[in-house]
């Protein structure tokens, strides 16, 4: 059977911020033995979108025929639950949908929680980046806000807090927005993390 998943990643915005959801298909390359990412869908949600439209919209997303086509396993849901994220999960359990969540952490490791992970943003970002150096992490042609996620990468630095030593990552200036990065971070995590034998942790 083709070793073929759609993974989606769903960073949750505050009242200032966006909503981003990304779809990502991932696919098995047997010249590297690990799995190609490819970017088919990107959104923003405008600020100040109530959450039950959120969860209402990537519920009818989610069940899509052609998310599951030829696929070995359904859809996966990927869903930030730092901040606001908690009842947003609850929502989407209590429709049916049984996301995997993330609670972003500025820890060193990650560890396994019920129903999901603690993961530090630079692991989260930094499987991305990586990804996309080694060419395993393509973006679909003409796909709406692929500039801006190409920009929100570029725009990542590393934070070196002297005291401690610890580093986080974070957008290069406060005004700008890295929910395109962090939605498509938490799919490419999951995806490597569970399925990819190269990067599995």
């Amino acid at each position: 059977m083709l070793q073929r998943r759609y993974l989606l990643g769903l960073d949750l915005g505050q009242a200032s911020d966006y909503t981003a959801l990304s779809v990502i298909e991932q696919v098995w390359n047997s010249d590297i033995r690990g799995y190609n990412y490819n970017l088919t869908y990107l959104h923003r949600s405008k600020i100040g979108t109530p959450y039950p439209n959120v969860v209402s919209g990537v519920k009818k997303l989610i069940w899509k025929p052609e998310l599951r086509k030829d696929c070995s396993d359904p859809p996966y849901l990927i869903v930030d639950k730092t901040g606001v994220g908690a009842p947003v999960v609850d929502m989407f359990n209590a429709t049916g949908v049984r996301p995997i969540s993330i609670t972003i952490t500025g820890g060193m490791k990650y560890s396994h929680v019920p129903n999901g992970y603690h993961v530090p943003k630079r692991d989260l970002v930094m499987r991305l980046v990586t990804l996309f150096q080694t060419g395993r992490f393509k973006i679909a042609a003409g796909i709406p806000l692929g500039d801006i996620l190409i920009s929100e990468l570029k725009n990542f630095k590393v934070k070196i807090n002297t005291a401690t030593g610890n580093d986080s990552y974070e957008a290069w200036r406060d005004k700008e927005h890295d929910d395109l990065v962090l939605s498509v971070s938490l799919a490419c995590w999951f995806g490597q993390h569970k399925f990819d034998r190269r990067g599995q942790l």
